[in-house]
């Protein structure tokens, strides 16, 4: 039953419900956690990972992504005097660059850009491959891989400009490229992606734990699969950027070295059935699933009957639409809707955003037509805390969402047409910030439901 209180007043009481469930979802992802249960064996696919440490001569750490410090953190102290060395690339925003304790002591921290590469992102890639090089066969080598990895660790395929590589990535951004097939065109344009790190690693046995923000879990997708067989060819990657309507403006570099490696002329990605991989052990320890159960947990705790949606995927606007239109169908009293995924955003205007903040909009628009007066309130949010280039985590949303902009004089179907998603919630007050959480599995949905 409705308590006497305003709506503005349950909106708020919504909206604070809402946020202690995306805290559960985050923390259900903490890296030190997963790690650690990972290195004890805990986690499917993890029986042997004591064994293999345990039996190594030395172990030599590499951990990339948003969650690469606490990775490392943890990695640096389960291991002891056994590591030989170790690099952490983490973004150069996040809390292990501001809080030194976070910082691990044994570890070499590089700084990294995303999500667009620099010169730091190829630069801590030479640096890890320099290492990597001194690994025996009796070693170990732990790639600890998280998101962002991609971007983070970057070291272009021979005669291709840093500057081209990126120009393409940009270029297949805003052509509204999902991941899956960012990573395909990153890979064959990489010397150190689909597989090809473990070409470094001097023999030695490698170990990847991670943590995954790749609906699916594909290992060949996760960070670009640094240490996973690649199971796309280069054709794959031309067929990418032809459809997506980059092929015939990529830089003259890129084009050539695809059409060299097309022609066999190139050294490959690491395929599924080639041999090196027997000394590889991969093992996904944490990802969406595992956020979305955290936030059940909450949820219920809470009092709200928890319900899982399918995953968020397509175009950003039409997946908001549809969640949008599912919500509206809910009839049952006091129900929590949960999903994760990667909406895309297909970048036609100037305006700045993300695809959290974007998916919110279309959901703020379609509730505002289909559903005026009920209770609904949507949180839309990256597990990260970062949604694309804005300090935003993403947003809230409900059917009053579109007044609320009107009423500050900004149009939440202009702002959709120009991907201002964030300036319509600045503006509109429903802008979520959390800074860098320090894990990235997935955008995640969480939507209460007549509260």
């Amino acid at each position: 039953m409705h308590s006497p209180a305003t709506d503005s007043d349950s909106e708020r009481a919504a909206r604070a419900d809402l946020e202690t469930i995306y805290r559960a979802a985050v923390a259900a992802v903490d890296p030190t956690r997963l790690v650690g249960r990972a290195m004890d064996g805990g986690c499917h696919g993890a029986d042997h990972v004591p064994d293999l440490i345990a039996g190594a001569s030395r172990v030599w750490m590499l951990a990339v992504g948003k969650a690469a410090a606490a990775m490392a953190r943890e990695l640096e102290r389960r291991i002891g005097d056994k590591l030989a060395d170790a690099i952490a690339v983490i973004p150069k925003v996040s809390p292990a660059t501001t809080q030194p304790a976070f910082i691990p002591k044994k570890v070499r921290v590089l700084a990294s850009s995303h999500p667009v590469p620099d010169e730091s992102s190829e630069a801590a890639a030479h640096a890890a491959c320099e290492m990597l090089h001194r690994a025996a066969a009796d070693d170990l080598v732990i790639v600890a891989l998280s998101g962002g990895a991609s971007a983070m660790f970057t070291w272009p395929a021979e005669g291709i400009a840093l500057a081209d590589k990126i120009a393409v990535n940009q270029a297949l951004l805003k052509a509204g490229a999902s991941i899956r097939e960012l990573n395909v065109v990153r890979k064959h344009l990489s010397a150190v992606k689909g597989g090809r790190l473990i070409r470094y690693c001097g023999g030695a046995r490698v170990l990847g734990l991670i943590l995954s923000d790749v609906p699916g879990n594909d290992l060949a997708t996760i960070g670009s699969g640094l240490t996973a067989g690649d199971w796309s060819s280069v054709g794959d990657a031309v067929a990418v950027m032809k459809r997506r309507g980059v092929w015939g403006r990529a830089p003259e570099s890129v084009r050539a070295y695809l059409e060299r490696a097309m022609a066999g002329e190139t050294d490959a990605t690491v395929k599924c059935n080639d041999p090196i991989l027997e000394r590889v052990t991969n093992v996904i320890i944490g990802d969406g699933e595992v956020a979305l159960e955290g936030a059940e947990r909450a949820a219920a705790a809470l009092g709200y009957h928890p319900h899982r949606y399918n995953e968020m995927r397509g175009e950003a606007n039409d997946a908001g639409v549809a969640i949008a239109k599912s919500l509206c169908e809910v009839r049952r009293e006091r129900v929590c809707a949960v999903a994760s995924g990667e909406p895309v955003v297909t970048v036609r205007g100037g305006g700045r955003g993300g695809r959290a903040q974007q998916c919110a909009l279309a959901a703020a628009i379609e509730l505002s037509a289909i559903g005026p007066g009920r209770r609904i309130t949507a949180l839309f949010a990256g597990t990260d805390g970062i949604d694309g280039p804005t300090d935003a985590a993403g947003a809230f949303v409900s059917p009053g969402t579109v007044g609320d902009g009107d009423r500050a004089g900004v149009s939440a179907a202009t702002a959709l047409i120009r991907n201002d998603s964030y300036n319509f919630f600045k503006a509109a007050g429903g802008l979520f910030v959390t800074g860098p959480t320090g894990t990235n599995v997935s955008d995640i949905l969480v939507a209460v439901v007549n509260y």
